[in-house]
Protein backbone atom coordinates (compact mmCIF):
# COMPACT_ATOMS: atom_id res chain seq x y z
CA UNK A 1 0.00 0.00 0.00
CA UNK A 2 0.99 3.40 -0.35
CA UNK A 3 2.05 5.49 2.28
CA UNK A 4 -0.49 6.95 4.86
CA UNK A 5 -2.17 10.11 3.67
CA UNK A 6 -1.78 13.27 6.44
CA UNK A 7 -4.45 15.04 4.51
CA UNK A 8 -7.81 14.32 5.46
CA UNK A 9 -10.32 14.63 2.84
CA UNK A 10 -13.87 13.04 2.55
CA UNK A 11 -14.08 9.18 1.60
CA UNK A 12 -14.48 8.95 -2.11
CA UNK A 13 -17.62 6.27 -1.82
CA UNK A 14 -19.67 9.26 -0.09
CA UNK A 15 -19.37 11.64 -2.86
CA UNK A 16 -22.63 11.87 -4.12
CA UNK A 17 -21.54 12.43 -7.67
CA UNK A 18 -19.69 8.98 -7.24
CA UNK A 19 -22.63 7.37 -5.58
CA UNK A 20 -24.84 8.61 -8.50
CA UNK A 21 -22.27 7.75 -10.98
CA UNK A 22 -21.86 3.99 -9.49
CA UNK A 23 -25.84 3.81 -9.25
CA UNK A 24 -26.19 4.51 -12.97
CA UNK A 25 -23.33 2.42 -14.05
CA UNK A 26 -24.53 -0.72 -12.23
CA UNK A 27 -28.48 0.00 -13.55
CA UNK A 28 -27.26 0.28 -16.93
CA UNK A 29 -25.47 -3.49 -16.58
CA UNK A 30 -27.78 -5.09 -14.96
CA UNK A 31 -30.44 -3.73 -17.36
CA UNK A 32 -29.34 -5.24 -20.11
CA UNK A 33 -29.55 -8.32 -18.77
CA UNK A 34 -33.06 -10.34 -18.10
CA UNK A 35 -32.54 -11.78 -14.57
CA UNK A 36 -35.88 -12.57 -14.04
CA UNK A 37 -35.60 -16.07 -14.70
CA UNK A 38 -32.89 -16.56 -11.89
CA UNK A 39 -33.48 -16.89 -7.94
CA UNK A 40 -33.35 -12.99 -8.21
CA UNK A 41 -36.74 -12.70 -10.11
CA UNK A 42 -38.05 -15.08 -8.10
CA UNK A 43 -37.07 -12.99 -4.55
CA UNK A 44 -38.75 -9.94 -6.32
CA UNK A 45 -41.79 -11.77 -7.51
CA UNK A 46 -44.18 -9.91 -4.88
CA UNK A 47 -43.47 -6.43 -6.51
CA UNK A 48 -43.31 -7.69 -9.97
CA UNK A 49 -45.43 -10.63 -10.33
CA UNK A 50 -45.25 -13.67 -12.30
CA UNK A 51 -40.84 -13.07 -13.15
CA UNK A 52 -41.25 -14.39 -16.70
CA UNK A 53 -44.57 -12.23 -17.34
CA UNK A 54 -43.39 -9.15 -15.77
CA UNK A 55 -41.16 -8.05 -19.00
CA UNK A 56 -39.29 -4.52 -19.53
CA UNK A 57 -40.79 -3.52 -15.79
CA UNK A 58 -39.69 -6.88 -14.34
CA UNK A 59 -36.07 -5.92 -15.99
CA UNK A 60 -36.41 -2.50 -14.75
CA UNK A 61 -37.17 -2.78 -11.06
CA UNK A 62 -34.44 -5.85 -10.63
CA UNK A 63 -31.79 -3.83 -12.53
CA UNK A 64 -33.17 -0.52 -9.78
CA UNK A 65 -33.17 -2.87 -6.74
CA UNK A 66 -29.57 -4.58 -7.49
CA UNK A 67 -28.12 -0.90 -8.19
CA UNK A 68 -29.34 0.32 -4.77
CA UNK A 69 -28.15 -2.80 -2.37
CA UNK A 70 -24.94 -2.39 -4.21
CA UNK A 71 -24.90 1.09 -3.69
CA UNK A 72 -25.73 1.57 0.04
CA UNK A 73 -23.10 -1.67 0.28
CA UNK A 74 -20.43 0.22 -0.86
CA UNK A 75 -21.49 3.15 1.46
CA UNK A 76 -21.72 1.65 4.36
CA UNK A 77 -18.09 -0.66 3.90
CA UNK A 78 -16.65 3.42 3.55
CA UNK A 79 -17.42 4.17 7.18
CA UNK A 80 -15.65 1.26 8.19
CA UNK A 81 -11.84 1.03 9.24
CA UNK A 82 -9.59 -0.35 6.50
CA UNK A 83 -9.02 -3.76 8.00
CA UNK A 84 -12.76 -4.23 8.48
CA UNK A 85 -13.70 -2.70 4.90
CA UNK A 86 -11.32 -5.71 3.35
CA UNK A 87 -12.51 -8.36 5.22
CA UNK A 88 -15.92 -7.81 4.49
CA UNK A 89 -15.28 -7.33 0.55
CA UNK A 90 -13.17 -10.75 1.03
CA UNK A 91 -16.15 -12.25 2.57
CA UNK A 92 -18.72 -10.88 0.26
CA UNK A 93 -16.74 -12.11 -2.90
CA UNK A 94 -16.26 -15.33 -1.56
CA UNK A 95 -19.69 -15.60 -1.05
CA UNK A 96 -20.72 -14.67 -4.48
CA UNK A 97 -17.88 -17.39 -6.06
CA UNK A 98 -19.87 -19.79 -4.10
CA UNK A 99 -23.04 -18.73 -5.26
CA UNK A 100 -21.28 -18.98 -8.61
CA UNK A 101 -20.35 -22.63 -7.98
CA UNK A 102 -23.31 -23.48 -6.17
CA UNK A 103 -25.10 -23.13 -9.85
CA UNK A 104 -23.10 -26.16 -11.22
CA UNK A 105 -25.15 -28.52 -8.93
CA UNK A 106 -22.39 -30.44 -7.73
CA UNK A 107 -21.57 -33.69 -6.24
CA UNK A 108 -20.13 -32.54 -2.82
CA UNK A 109 -19.39 -36.59 -1.58
CA UNK A 110 -17.80 -37.29 -5.07
CA UNK A 111 -15.52 -34.22 -4.57
CA UNK A 112 -14.56 -34.84 -0.81
CA UNK A 113 -14.27 -38.64 -1.49
CA UNK A 114 -11.86 -37.85 -4.42
CA UNK A 115 -10.23 -35.05 -2.41
CA UNK A 116 -7.73 -36.63 -0.52
CA UNK A 117 -6.13 -38.00 -3.40
CA UNK A 118 -5.80 -35.06 -5.28
CA UNK A 119 -4.16 -33.49 -2.03
CA UNK A 120 -1.71 -36.67 -1.05
CA UNK A 121 -0.85 -37.12 -4.62
CA UNK A 122 -1.47 -34.63 -7.09
CA UNK A 123 -0.98 -31.50 -5.09
CA UNK A 124 2.39 -33.10 -3.24
CA UNK A 125 3.96 -33.43 -6.78
CA UNK A 126 2.75 -29.83 -8.04
CA UNK A 127 4.50 -28.00 -5.45
CA UNK A 128 7.42 -30.58 -5.47
CA UNK A 129 8.06 -29.85 -9.38
CA UNK A 130 7.69 -26.03 -8.07
CA UNK A 131 9.72 -25.98 -5.64
CA UNK A 132 12.71 -27.57 -6.96
CA UNK A 133 12.20 -25.62 -10.54
CA UNK A 134 12.33 -22.55 -8.47
CA UNK A 135 15.29 -23.04 -6.75
CA UNK A 136 17.35 -24.09 -9.85
CA UNK A 137 15.82 -21.37 -11.56
CA UNK A 138 16.70 -19.38 -9.12
CA UNK A 139 20.90 -20.56 -9.37
CA UNK A 140 20.43 -20.03 -13.10
CA UNK A 141 18.87 -16.25 -12.76
CA UNK A 142 22.04 -15.39 -10.16
CA UNK A 143 24.92 -16.64 -12.62
CA UNK A 144 22.92 -15.10 -15.62
CA UNK A 145 22.35 -11.90 -13.80
CA UNK A 146 26.18 -11.42 -13.50
CA UNK A 147 26.82 -12.21 -16.70
CA UNK A 148 24.69 -9.96 -18.18
CA UNK A 149 26.32 -7.31 -15.53
CA UNK A 150 29.81 -8.66 -16.39
CA UNK A 151 32.66 -7.06 -18.99
CA UNK A 152 33.26 -10.15 -20.50
CA UNK A 153 32.03 -10.66 -24.09
CA UNK A 154 31.28 -14.44 -24.00
CA UNK A 155 29.70 -14.63 -20.43
CA UNK A 156 27.10 -11.66 -21.77
CA UNK A 157 26.53 -13.36 -25.16
CA UNK A 158 25.95 -16.57 -23.38
CA UNK A 159 23.05 -15.06 -20.95
CA UNK A 160 21.71 -12.56 -23.38
CA UNK A 161 21.11 -15.55 -26.03
CA UNK A 162 20.33 -17.62 -23.35
CA UNK A 163 17.41 -15.29 -22.30
CA UNK A 164 16.18 -14.32 -25.42
CA UNK A 165 15.71 -17.62 -26.79
CA UNK A 166 13.64 -19.40 -23.47
CA UNK A 167 11.79 -16.17 -23.34
CA UNK A 168 11.03 -16.44 -27.01
CA UNK A 169 9.21 -20.26 -27.15
CA UNK A 170 5.89 -20.77 -25.52
CA UNK A 171 6.55 -23.34 -21.95
CA UNK A 172 4.83 -26.06 -23.42
CA UNK A 173 7.36 -25.86 -26.43
CA UNK A 174 10.31 -26.12 -24.03
CA UNK A 175 8.46 -28.95 -22.66
CA UNK A 176 7.93 -30.82 -25.15
CA UNK A 177 11.27 -30.13 -26.93
CA UNK A 178 13.07 -31.66 -23.89
CA UNK A 179 10.83 -34.41 -23.01
CA UNK A 180 10.66 -35.77 -26.90
CA UNK A 181 13.80 -34.22 -28.28
CA UNK A 182 16.08 -35.11 -25.83
CA UNK A 183 15.75 -38.83 -26.42
CA UNK A 184 17.06 -38.65 -29.95
CA UNK A 185 20.34 -37.12 -29.14
CA UNK A 186 20.49 -40.33 -26.85
CA UNK A 187 19.58 -38.57 -23.97
CA UNK A 188 16.61 -40.67 -21.59
CA UNK A 189 15.04 -38.09 -19.34
CA UNK A 190 12.15 -39.10 -17.36
CA UNK A 191 8.18 -37.20 -16.95
CA UNK A 192 8.97 -35.31 -13.89
CA UNK A 193 13.01 -34.29 -14.46
CA UNK A 194 11.43 -33.19 -17.97
CA UNK A 195 9.56 -31.10 -16.14
CA UNK A 196 11.25 -29.71 -13.78
CA UNK A 197 14.11 -29.07 -16.40
CA UNK A 198 11.82 -27.05 -18.92
CA UNK A 199 10.44 -24.99 -15.76
CA UNK A 200 13.58 -24.09 -14.31
CA UNK A 201 14.69 -23.17 -17.58
CA UNK A 202 12.09 -21.22 -18.72
CA UNK A 203 11.47 -19.05 -15.29
CA UNK A 204 14.99 -18.57 -15.23
CA UNK A 205 15.20 -16.71 -18.10
CA UNK A 206 12.90 -14.76 -16.81
CA UNK A 207 14.19 -13.95 -13.20
CA UNK A 208 17.82 -13.52 -14.49
CA UNK A 209 16.25 -10.05 -15.62
CA UNK A 210 14.68 -9.63 -12.29
CA UNK A 211 18.24 -10.02 -11.14
CA UNK A 212 20.05 -8.11 -13.36
CA UNK A 213 17.78 -5.02 -13.35
CA UNK A 214 16.99 -5.53 -8.85
CA UNK A 215 21.08 -5.40 -9.15
CA UNK A 216 21.23 -2.52 -11.32
CA UNK A 217 19.17 -0.35 -8.89
CA UNK A 218 21.89 -0.60 -6.42
CA UNK A 219 23.79 2.98 -6.71
CA UNK A 220 27.24 2.51 -8.53
CA UNK A 221 28.48 4.30 -5.47
CA UNK A 222 28.15 1.09 -3.17
CA UNK A 223 30.24 -0.69 -5.16
CA UNK A 224 33.22 1.97 -6.14
CA UNK A 225 33.02 2.19 -2.10
CA UNK A 226 33.25 -1.60 -1.76
CA UNK A 227 35.82 -2.22 -4.27
CA UNK A 228 37.90 0.98 -2.47
CA UNK A 229 38.28 -0.54 0.49
CA UNK A 230 40.04 -3.90 -1.40
CA UNK A 231 36.50 -6.14 -1.13
CA UNK A 232 36.82 -8.63 -3.82
CA UNK A 233 33.68 -9.35 -6.60
CA UNK A 234 32.21 -12.23 -4.50
CA UNK A 235 32.23 -10.49 -1.31
CA UNK A 236 31.11 -7.39 -2.88
CA UNK A 237 28.25 -9.49 -4.29
CA UNK A 238 27.36 -10.92 -1.14
CA UNK A 239 27.68 -8.55 1.41
CA UNK A 240 26.82 -4.98 -0.21
CA UNK A 241 24.82 -5.38 -3.58
CA UNK A 242 22.49 -8.46 -2.85
CA UNK A 243 21.24 -7.66 1.04
CA UNK A 244 20.34 -4.01 -0.70
CA UNK A 245 18.96 -5.59 -3.94
CA UNK A 246 16.90 -8.02 -2.42
CA UNK A 247 13.76 -5.78 -1.30
CA UNK A 248 13.44 -4.98 -5.06
CA UNK A 249 14.19 -8.30 -6.47
CA UNK A 250 11.40 -10.22 -3.44
CA UNK A 251 8.43 -9.02 -4.81
CA UNK A 252 8.73 -10.05 -8.92
CA UNK A 253 10.26 -13.28 -8.08
CA UNK A 254 7.25 -14.06 -5.67
CA UNK A 255 5.48 -13.38 -8.37
CA UNK A 256 7.25 -16.03 -10.36
CA UNK A 257 6.96 -18.66 -7.96
CA UNK A 258 3.24 -18.31 -7.79
CA UNK A 259 2.83 -18.59 -11.65
CA UNK A 260 5.58 -21.26 -11.84
CA UNK A 261 2.96 -23.13 -9.35
CA UNK A 262 0.25 -22.67 -12.01
CA UNK A 263 2.22 -23.06 -15.03
CA UNK A 264 3.16 -26.56 -13.79
CA UNK A 265 -0.12 -28.09 -14.67
CA UNK A 266 1.72 -27.91 -18.44
CA UNK A 267 3.64 -30.64 -17.50
CA UNK A 268 0.35 -32.62 -17.21
CA UNK A 269 0.86 -33.21 -21.26
CA UNK A 270 4.03 -35.82 -20.57
CA UNK A 271 2.22 -37.99 -17.73
CA UNK A 272 3.20 -36.61 -14.70
CA UNK A 273 0.65 -36.99 -11.72
CA UNK A 274 0.54 -33.52 -10.47
CA UNK A 275 -2.58 -31.86 -9.43
CA UNK A 276 -4.57 -30.94 -12.72
CA UNK A 277 -3.59 -33.95 -14.48
CA UNK A 278 -5.36 -36.26 -12.03
CA UNK A 279 -8.19 -33.71 -11.75
CA UNK A 280 -9.06 -33.86 -15.64
CA UNK A 281 -7.91 -38.18 -14.98
CA UNK A 282 -10.68 -38.19 -12.13
CA UNK A 283 -13.32 -36.40 -13.90
CA UNK A 284 -12.83 -38.34 -17.42
CA UNK A 285 -14.09 -42.01 -15.38
CA UNK A 286 -17.20 -40.51 -14.33
CA UNK A 287 -17.90 -37.63 -16.32
CA UNK A 288 -17.61 -35.05 -13.54
CA UNK A 289 -15.19 -32.75 -14.50
CA UNK A 290 -16.59 -29.39 -13.10
CA UNK A 291 -16.60 -30.75 -9.55
CA UNK A 292 -12.50 -31.96 -10.09
CA UNK A 293 -11.99 -28.91 -12.23
CA UNK A 294 -13.32 -26.78 -9.10
CA UNK A 295 -11.30 -28.85 -6.62
CA UNK A 296 -8.07 -28.26 -8.16
CA UNK A 297 -8.97 -24.65 -8.86
CA UNK A 298 -9.55 -24.40 -4.94
CA UNK A 299 -6.26 -26.31 -4.41
CA UNK A 300 -4.21 -23.64 -6.59
CA UNK A 301 -5.74 -21.21 -5.12
CA UNK A 302 -5.29 -22.27 -1.42
CA UNK A 303 -1.67 -22.73 -1.92
CA UNK A 304 -1.26 -19.32 -3.93
CA UNK A 305 -3.02 -17.72 -0.79
CA UNK A 306 0.02 -18.98 1.18
CA UNK A 307 2.63 -17.89 -0.89
CA UNK A 308 1.44 -14.67 -1.01
CA UNK A 309 1.60 -14.67 3.04
CA UNK A 310 4.92 -16.09 2.90
CA UNK A 311 5.97 -13.47 0.36
CA UNK A 312 4.13 -10.61 2.51
CA UNK A 313 5.95 -11.41 5.16
CA UNK A 314 9.46 -11.04 3.62
CA UNK A 315 8.44 -8.19 1.74
CA UNK A 316 8.59 -6.68 5.56
CA UNK A 317 11.24 -8.14 6.86
CA UNK A 318 13.52 -6.45 4.39
CA UNK A 319 11.36 -3.20 4.64
CA UNK A 320 11.96 -2.36 8.06
CA UNK A 321 15.36 0.03 7.27
CA UNK A 322 12.44 2.42 4.99
CA UNK A 323 9.83 1.92 7.96
CA UNK A 324 9.56 5.73 9.63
Amino acid sequence: MLYPDTVESEVLVHKPWFVAVMFAAIFALFLTFDLSGTSMGELMRPVIGEPLESGIYGRFAIAFVIAVLFCLNVVLIGFASLRVQITIVWLELLLLFLAFFKTFNLSLPFMAEKLPFLVTQGLFTTIYVSAISIVIASAIAILGAVAKLSTNGFAYAIASFYTSFFRGLPLLMQVYLIYLGLPQLGFIIDAVPAGILALSLCYGAYMTEIFRSGIQSIDRGQWEASRSIGFGFGITMRKIILPQALPVIIPPTGNQFISMLKDSSLVSVIGVWELMFLARTLGQKSFQHMEMLISAAMLYWGVSICLELIQSRIERHYARSKVR
